[in-house]
C-alpha cells in the first residue's frame, strides 16, 4: 500500500525494529546515567541494614529506619528517573524526529515519519502530539502501549497507530 504521498506504508515488522532499536538507545542512556545513582542508593541501604551491635548481631531497624533509609529514597530515585525519562524522550522523539522525520531506529530501517497531507511538513505539534499518546499515554493507561502499537494491524487506508492518528501522520518507507 501506499501513503498519501505515494511513498510505501512502513511494514509492522520494521515498525517494530524501529521502536525496539530507539528502545535500546533510550535504556542505554538512561542506564549510564542512572546506574551510579542506583549504586549509590543501593549501597547506602545494604550499609544501614549490615550494620552490628558490639556483641556481632544484626542491629534491628525500626519501622521508621526502613522507611527513612530505604522506601523514601528508592521512591525519590523511581520518580525522578521517570521525570527524566519522559524528559529524554521528549528531546529524542520530538525535537530530533521533527528535523527529518526519523529517529536512529526509523533512520537503520529506513522508515521516515510523514504529515498525511503531503504538502506539509513534519513539525513540533505533530511530533508532541505522537509523543503524547503514545509514551506519555502508554506509560499511565495500564494496556494502552500495546493497543497503540498494534492499531495500525487492522487500520485502513494508512495503517496508522493510534499515536499517528491523533497527529496527523503515518510512518513510510524511504530509500536511502
Amino acid at each position: 500500500m501506499l501513503g498519501p504521498g505515494g511513498q510505501p506504508l512502513a511494514s509492522f515488522g520494521d515498525r517494530l525494529l524501529a521502536y525496539l532499536i530507539d528502545s535500546v538507545i533510550a535504556s542505554g542512556v538512561m542506564m549510564v546515567l542512572f546506574l551510579p545513582l542506583f549504586l549509590v542508593v543501593w549501597f547506602r541501604i545494604f550499609s544501614s541494614i549490615s550494620q552490628t551491635n558490639p556483641d556481632g548481631t544484626l542491629v534491628e531497624p525500626g519501622p521508621a529506619t526502613v522507611f527513612t533509609d530505604f522506601l523514601v529514597p528508592m521512591l525519590l530515585l523511581q520518580a525522578a528517573l521517570f521525570v527524566l525519562m519522559l524528559g529524554l524522550y521528549w528531546l529524542y522523539h520530538v525535537e530530533y524526529l521533527k528535523r527529518t522525520g526519523q529517529t536512529f531506529g526509523k533512520k537503520a530501517m529506513q522508515l521516515r515519519v510523514v504529515p498525511l497531507d503531503p504538502t506539509g511538513t513534519l513539525d513540533r505539534r505533530m511530533a508532541g502530539k505522537r509523543y503524547l499518546v503514545q509514551f506519555v499515554g502508554g506509560s499511565l493507561v495500564p494496556g494502552a502501549s500495546y493497543v497503540d502499537g498494534l492499531w495500525q494491524l487492522w487500520d485502513k487506508p494508512w495503517q496508522q497507530c493510534l499515536h499517528d492518528k491523533f497527529a496527523g501522520t503515518v510512518v513510510v518507507k524511504v530509500s536511502r
